[in-house]
C-alpha cells in the first residue's frame, strides 16, 4: 500500500510539473553549454577583452535597469566595493582569460577545463578558508578531477594543445572561485539580481578600459554579422536570460538539482564543437572530460554545492 502511495504521488508531481521549471533548466543547460561556441565564434574577429567586456558591461546594465524597474534597493557605497572586487575576480580575471584562451583552444576543451570549479572551490574551503573540515572523499573526488585535467593537457597526435592557454583558463577560474568563497563574507546586496549585475558592470568597464590600454581598439575591430551575433547571444542568451532563469529556480528548486549545470554544460559545449565546428574528439578528450564530470558529480553530491552563474 505504502509503495502505491508513494508512486502515485511522484506521478502526480510529475504531471503537476510547471513547464517554467522545464523552460528555466533547458535555458542553464543548454544557452550556458552553447555560450562557449559563441565565445570562440566572436573573438576570432572581435578582440578578446572587448568582447567580454561588452558581454558583461551590457549584461549588467540591462540587469540592473530590470531590477531598478522592479524597485530593488540599490547598492550602497560599502556593497558597491564589495561588488568591485566581486568583479575583478570573477569577471575581469576568469572571463578575460577565457576569452583570450578561446583564440587558442576548443570550445570543448575551455568548457571542460572551466568545469573544475566546484573543485577549486572546494578546495579553497578546506585548504585556504577552513570552511568545511577535511574529508577524505571529498579530497578523492578532487584529484580526480584534476586527474582529468592533467589528461587532457597529455601530448596528443591528433590535437595539440597550447598549454598557456590552457593554463590562463585554470587560473581565471581559480579567481572565480575565490570570489566566490569571499563573497560569502562580503557585504553584498540582499538581491542576486542586483548583486550579479553590479559586478557585472564593474568587471565589464575594466574589461573595456584594459583593452583599450592594451590597443585592442587601435585600428577599430570591423567584425562580421556572424561575430556581432555570437556577441548578442551571448549577453541577451547567455547572461540576461540564462542566469533570469538560474536565479529563479535556485528559489524553486533544490541547490543541488540547479547545480547539475555544472556537469551538463561541458557535455553540450563538447558535442557543440564537434558537430558545430569539427573540432577534434580524441581519447585524451573524452577520457579527461569524463573524469572532471565524474569529479563535479561527487562534489556536488558530498559536499556544499558551489555554483557558477
Amino acid at each position: 500500500m505504502t509503495t502505491t502511495v508513494v508512486s502515485r504521488d511522484r506521478l502526480d508531481r510529475g504531471r503537476n510539473l510547471d513547464p517554467r521549471v522545464i523552460f528555466a533548466f533547458l535555458a542553464i543547460y543548454l544557452l550556458w553549454g552553447t555560450t562557449f561556441f559563441a565565445i570562440r565564434i566572436a573573438v576570432h574577429e572581435i578582440p578578446p577583452l572587448f568582447a567580454a567586456g561588452v558581454r558583461m558591461f551590457l549584461a549588467g546594465v540591462i540587469l540592473l535597469a530590470f531590477m531598478g524597474m522592479r524597485g530593488a534597493a540599490r547598492p550602497t557605497r560599502l556593497e558597491w566595493r564589495n561588488l568591485a572586487l566581486m568583479g575583478s575576480l570573477m569577471f575581469v580575471i576568469d572571463y578575460g582569460a577565457l576569452f583570450w584562451a578561446e583564440r587558442y583552444i576548443p570550445s570543448g576543451i575551455a568548457a571542460v577545463l572551466s568545469a573544475t570549479v566546484p573543485l577549486m572551490t572546494i578546495a579553497f574551503e578546506i585548504f585556504v578558508f577552513r570552511l568545511q573540515p577535511f574529508r577524505w572523499g571529498l579530497i578523492a573526488a578532487v584529484l580526480l578531477g584534476f586527474a582529468g585535467v592533467g589528461i587532457l593537457l597529455l601530448p596528443d597526435p591528433r590535437q595539440s594543445l597550447p598549454v598557456i592557454p590552457c593554463v590562463a583558463i585554470l587560473l581565471g577560474t581559480a579567481a572565480w572561485c575565490l570570489g566566490t568563497v569571499l563573497s560569502r563574507r562580503l557585504v553584498l546586496p540582499a538581491s542576486r539580481p542586483v548583486a550579479a549585475g553590479g559586478s557585472m558592470m564593474i568587471g565589464g568597464a575594466v574589461l573595456l578600459i584594459l583593452s583599450a590600454l592594451l590597443g585592442e581598439l587601435h585600428p577599430w575591430p570591423h567584425a562580421s554579422a556572424r561575430a556581432m551575433f555570437a556577441l548578442a547571444y551571448l549577453i541577451l542568451f547567455g547572461s540576461v536570460l540564462a542566469f533570469t532563469a538560474y536565479v529563479w529556480l535556485l528559489g524553486r528548486m533544490p541547490a543541488s538539482t540547479v547545480a547539475s549545470y555544472a556537469y551538463v554544460n561541458p557535455v553540450v559545449a563538447v558535442a557543440l564543437g564537434y558537430f558545430a565546428a569539427g573540432e577534434p574528439l580524441t581519447a585524451h578528450v573524452v577520457a579527461g572530460a569524463a573524469l572532471v564530470l565524474v569529479s563535479v558529480y561527487l562534489i556536488l553530491r558530498k559536499g556544499r554545492r558551489p555554483t557558477r552563474a
